[in-house]
């Protein structure tokens, strides 16, 4: 059984995109891809279709992530069968939860920076889209962060699956 997680920003080409390719490396370089889909969403659709912003693509490939990526809207139907909701800050956090059809939807909906210790009570990731590239760099470094958090989670819920 494959266990689901969507990163989700607002428009769904510069944080969430950064935090979904992360993750899956992280993902596979645990030996969890067979087992864990990763993939993302906007809270907003104005971008469907678009690539990510060249300056997450940039910063992605200069790290050695994959920049490949189609943005998308988040649909409420998608609850159903995700096991985790990546919310980026807390906007979009009250948003998803708004969107849940049910209280264990809701529940399923997290702040990526919950999961860095490090991150003490400032757990949004700043949207970097109307700066320049230090700020992409920044998204990259708290996405990183979070993600050994985040994949410790996950790896103990797919162990328990398994058990």
């Amino acid at each position: 059984m494959t266990y689901r997680v969507c990163f989700v920003c607002t428009g769904n080409i510069c944080r969430s995109p950064m935090a979904e390719s992360v993750f899956r490396a992280r993902v596979a370089e645990d030996g969890l891809d067979g087992l864990v889909e990763v993939d993302s969403a906007g809270t907003g659709g104005w971008h469907e279709g678009d690539g990510a912003d060249p300056r997450t693509v940039s910063v992605l490939e200069a790290h050695g992530y994959d920049g490949g990526h189609t943005a998308r809207q988040f649909q409420p139907s998608w609850f159903s069968r995700l096991d985790l909701v990546i919310a980026l800050d807390h906007g979009h956090l009250k948003s998803l939860r708004r969107l849940a059809p049910t209280p264990q939807d809701a529940a399923k909906v997290r702040l990526l920076r919950s999961y860095d210790p490090s991150a003490g009570d400032d757990l949004d990731v700043p949207d970097p889209y109307y700066g320049g590239m230090d700020g992409f760099e920044e998204c990259l470094e708290m996405v990183e962060a979070a993600s050994e958090g985040l994949l410790a989670a996950v790896r103990e819920d797919v162990e328990g699956r398994v058990a």
